[in-house]
C-alpha cells in the first residue's frame, strides 16, 4: 500500500481498524436477521454438497447471488465450519477496498502521493465506514467491485482501451455475482459521460462506447456462467426470482425498504460525519466549482448520476449509498488541496466539535433517560464514561484549529475511530446478550438431536440455524397447516415471537426474551390445542 510509505501515521488508521475487527468478534455474537440469515445460506448450501443454486431452510435462495456464500464455503473449506470466518469477510474487504482505492488515487494524479493519503484517511474516517465494513453482508464486495470497474474505466481512458474494458467487464462480472445488476447503476454512469470528462475519448467515442458495450457483454457473460444453470436446476420460481423479480422488481416496487425521494438528504451529514461539518471542506468544493480537472469531471460523473439514481429507485438504505463513499473521499481529497495553503482560520474545527458535544448530550440524555432505549438493553445500566470521552473530544477539537490542515484531517479521522471504538466497547457487550442466537440455537439443536422435529409460526428468517447447526425448520402459517404438520411430527415441537412473555397456565417448554420479544418454544400438541378451543390434538 504504497501511501504507509509516506505517511507512517496511516499505521495507527490500519491498527484501529484491527482492533474494530477483533472487537466485533469477541464482543457480539452474528446478528439477527441479516448476519444470521447470509451464513444460515451458506450452512444450507454447505450441507447440501451444492454450490451452484442458494438455499435457505431448504429452499432455493434468489434474493442475493452466490459470490458471499462462495467466499464463506472457501474458508471453511480451509479452516473448517466455524463463525469467525463469515464474520472476518467484511473487514477483510474494508482492508482490501483501501489499496485499490489508492490505486485510483494514483492514477487521477500519477505524480503525488497526497490525493491517495488525504483520500484514505477521509475514506476510513467517515462514520459509514467503520459502521458497516464490520457487518457481514454484499456491500463489501460491491465496493471493491465498483473499484475494480472504475479502475477499468480510467485507464480505458487513458489509452489502455482493451486492458481497462477487460477490467470493467470483470468488476461488471463480479458485481452482478455479488448484488446482482445493481453493479451497473454504480458504473455504467461514469462510462456513459466519458465523452464529457475525458478528452481523449471525446476524440473517439464511437470505440469508447464499443468497448464499453463489449464490458458490459463480457460481465454478462461472467455473470451467466452462473446463472443460466443455476435457473435450470433451482426451478422455474427461482428462475424468475433472478432474473426479474430481484432487479425491476425491487426498483420499482421494493416493499422492505421503500422510502421517499428526498430520503438519503437528511442522512448525509451523519453518514459521512464529521467530514459534511468541516468548513475547510466545503472551502475546497467551493474552490472547485470552476474546475476543468478531467479527475474531478471522472468523480462528479460517478457521484451524481448514482446518487440520482439511487434516490429515485424504490428500496432504500444506508448501505447502499457505501460504494460511492471512496468517489466522495477522492473528491474531497481534491477540495482540501484548494485549501491546503490557505490561512489558518479561528475555530475552523467549531462545527465538528459541535457535532462530538452533541454525541456527549445525547448520551447523558440516553444515561439519564434508560427507558427511552427501549427492550434493546433490557433494564443495564448505560455507562456515563463515553460522554466523557466524547467531550474530551469536543473540546480538543474547539482548540485544534490553529493546526496545519492535514493535522486537523487526521485529527478528524482518529476522533470518529475513537467515537466508534467507545461505543462498541461500551453498547455492543449491553446488548449482544438480548441479540445473541447461541443460547436459543442451543436448545433447539438438543431437540432435533433427541429426534423432535421443529416447525416455525409464520415466517422464520433462519435465524439459528448456523448456530445451531439445524436441519430445515418447517414454516407453519395456519391450524389447518398444523394438523397436518402434527399428524406427520406427533412429538413435534412449534417456536413463535410473541411481545409479551407468556402468562399461559399452562406455559412453554422453552421461553428467552430475544431481540426486543420473547422466543418460546411449545409442544406442538399443546400449541395446537391452544389456539383451537376444543379441538384434540391429532392422533398420529
Amino acid at each position: 500500500m504504497y501511501p504507509l510509505k509516506q505517511d507512517r501515521s496511516l499505521l495507527l488508521l490500519l491498527l484501529g481498524w484491527a482492533a474494530l475487527a477483533v472487537a466485533a468478534l469477541f464482543l457480539r455474537p452474528l446478528w439477527p436477521l441479516d448476519e444470521t440469515r447470509y451464513v444460515a445460506v451458506a450452512w444450507d448450501m454447505w450441507q447440501r454438497g451444492d454450490f451452484l443454486v442458494p438455499y435457505l431452510n431448504g429452499a432455493p435462495y434468489s434474493q442475493k447471488p452466490p459470490l458471499l456464500f462462495w467466499l464463506m464455503q472457501a474458508g471453511w473449506a480451509l479452516f473448517g465450519v466455524n463463525e469467525w470466518w463469515p464474520r472476518l469477510i467484511a473487514p477483510v474487504l474494508g482492508l482490501l477496498s483501501i489499496p485499490l482505492m489508492t490505486q485510483l488515487a494514483r492514477r487521477l494524479q500519477p505524480d503525488s502521493t497526497d490525493l491517495a493519503i488525504q483520500a484514505v484517511w477521509i475514506y476510513c474516517g467517515a462514520l459509514l465506514f467503520g459502521a458497516l465494513f464490520t457487518l457481514l453482508g454484499f456491500d463489501g464486495l460491491l465496493v471493491c467491485s465498483t473499484l475494480i470497474g472504475m479502475l477499468g474505466i480510467v485507464r480505458a481512458a487513458q489509452g489502455e482501451l482493451r486492458r481497462g474494458m477487460i477490467w470493467l467487464g470483470v468488476a461488471i462480472g463480479l458485481g452482478v455475482l455479488s448484488k446482482g445488476p445493481v453493479i451497473l447503476l454504480h458504473l455504467l454512469p461514469a462510462a456513459v459521460f466519458a465523452p464529457w470528462w475525458s478528452p481523449e475519448v471525446r476524440r473517439d467515442k464511437g470505440r469508447w462506447y464499443w468497448g464499453v458495450l463489449g464490458a458490459v457483454g463480457l460481465g454478462a457473460v461472467i455473470a451467466l456462467l452462473w446463472a443460466v444453470p443455476a435457473a435450470y436446476f433451482g426451478g422455474a420460481a427461482y428462475r424468475t426470482a433472478i432474473f426479474w423479480g430481484q432487479t425491476a422488481g425491487r426498483m420499482t416496487s421494493s416493499f422492505a425498504h421503500r422510502a421517499p425521494l428526498w430520503w438519503y438528504l437528511p442522512l448525509l451529514p451523519v453518514l459521512l460525519f464529521p467530514w459534511l461539518l468541516w468548513p475547510s471542506l466545503w472551502r475546497g468544493l467551493f474552490a472547485l466549482r470552476k474546475a476543468e480537472s478531467t479527475s474531478v469531471r471522472f468523480l462528479l460523473a460517478w457521484i451524481v448520476p448514482v446518487f440520482i439514481g439511487f434516490s429515485l429507485v424504490s428500496g432504500k438504505q444506508e448501505r447502499y449509498l457505501l460504494p460511492l463513499l471512496p468517489a466522495f473521499a477522492l473528491l474531497a481529497a481534491y477540495a482540501l488541496q484548494r485549501v491546503q495553503h490557505e490561512r489558518l482560520r479561528r475555530f475552523d474545527l467549531l462545527m465538528p466539535s459541535l457535532g462530538f458535544a452533541l454525541l456527549a448530550s445525547g448520551w447523558v440524555y440516553a444515561f439519564m433517560h434508560p427507558q427511552r432505549l427501549g427492550a434493546a438493553l433490557s433494564g443495564a445500566p448505560l455507562p456515563i464514561w463515553p460522554a466523557v470521552v466524547f467531550a474530551a473530544i469536543a473540546l480538543a477539537l474547539l482548540f485544534a484549529s490553529g493546526l496545519k490542515l492535514a493535522l486537523r484531517l487526521r485529527l478528524l479521522a482518529s476522533a470518529v475511530w475513537m467515537v466508534i471504538l467507545v461505543s462498541y466497547f461500551s453498547v455492543v457487550p449491553l446488548i449482544a446478550p438480548y441479540s445473541d442466537p447461541h443460547p436459543v440455537a442451543q436448545y433447539l439443536a438438543g431437540l432435533q438431536q433427541r429426534g423432535n422435529a421443529l416447525a416455525y409460526w409464520g415466517k422464520y428468517h433462519a435465524q439459528f440455524d448456523f448456530t445451531g447447526r439445524l436441519k430445515p425448520v418447517t414454516e407453519i402459517t395456519s391450524l389447518e397447516s398444523l394438523h397436518a404438520w402434527l399428524l406427520q411430527n406427533p412429538q413435534g415441537r412449534i417456536m413463535l415471537f410473541e411481545d409479551q412473555a407468556s402468562t399461559s397456565a399452562s406455559p412453554p417448554e422453552f421461553e428467552r426474551f430475544f431481540r426486543g420479544g420473547y422466543l418460546q418454544v411449545w409442544s406442538a400438541s399443546t400449541f395446537y390445542a391452544a389456539r383451537a378451543p376444543g379441538a384434540t390434538s391429532p392422533a398420529p
